[in-house]
């Protein structure tokens, strides 16, 4: 390797910390103004006066939400942050719509340019494609929502929407299985997630039903922990450089 690509990987290396170090600072002020944002009306309802709710009604509510959603706050970081990256976890979680709309765009741009999730590429992959879809939704949204969102609706049969609601959303989630499988390219993985799937949700769940709402996180621990003992440790993951020419 010549001295001049050596220098140009010092400096891209030197860049990508720096996007780094960028990224993280202005990731977490944003998620936090955010947060402030969103719950800032409520409490303001709340400490205010103007709704008469008391402290023990607040936190029976947030037990009973979080006893919902706490599994999904857990699995849903450790599941995308393999494939997004740090950089692009601000963006989806600020964003939102992850699973069916920026995590697809995301294993898309990086299969088609050869990326393998995980390294630096893959990450400035998924940061572009997070922005791409961004403001596709929100062009759509202002064009076909905004605009002609009325007039849509009224012409369209009810038939169609009916079933649209039925097979969208297996539809999209099938499509980001078969593109996680493809750009993974980890056929032992995934036959073990397959099988680890099938048997929760046809055995686990049916014997003991309360386990339901646990079913995923079951399924993402089990799945991660059989496929770490019983990964191929002959082969090593080679290394991905991003390119500075």
């Amino acid at each position: 390797m010549t001295v001049d690509k050596l220098q140009a990987m010092s400096v891209a290396e030197r860049e990508l910390d720096q996007f780094d170090r960028t990224t993280s600072r202005w990731g977490r002020i944003t998620m936090l103004a955010g947060l402030l944002l969103s719950a800032g009306a409520p409490l303001y309802l709340v400490f205010s006066g103007t709704v008469n709710v008391t402290a023990i009604q607040l936190w029976t509510a947030f037990v009973a939400v979080a006893g919902t959603f706490f599994i999904i706050w857990i699995v849903e970081p450790l599941t995308y942050f393999p494939i997004l990256g740090p950089a692009a976890m601000y963006q989806a979680f600020m964003i939102g719509n992850i699973a069916n709309k920026l995590l697809p765009a995301a294993l898309i741009a990086q299969t088609n340019i050869g990326a393998k999730p995980g390294t630096k590429r893959a990450e400035l992959a998924a940061v572009l494609a997070i922005c791409g879809a961004a403001m596709v939704h929100l062009v759509s949204l202002a064009v076909f929502v905004g605009l002609l969102g009325t007039w849509l609706i009224s012409v369209v049969p009810p038939d169609v929407m009916t079933v649209a609601r039925l097979y969208i959303l297996p539809c999209v989630m099938g499509a980001v299985l078969v593109q996680a499988v493809v750009s993974m390219k980890q056929p032992r993985a995934m036959v073990i997630a397959l099988l680890v799937a099938a048997v929760v949700t046809l055995v686990v769940v049916p014997a003991v039903p309360s386990l339901a709402l646990a079913s995923t996180a079951i399924v993402v621990t089990v799945a991660a922990v059989l496929s770490w003992f019983l990964r191929d440790k002959s082969s090593k993951a080679p290394t991905e450089l991003v390119s500075v020419e």
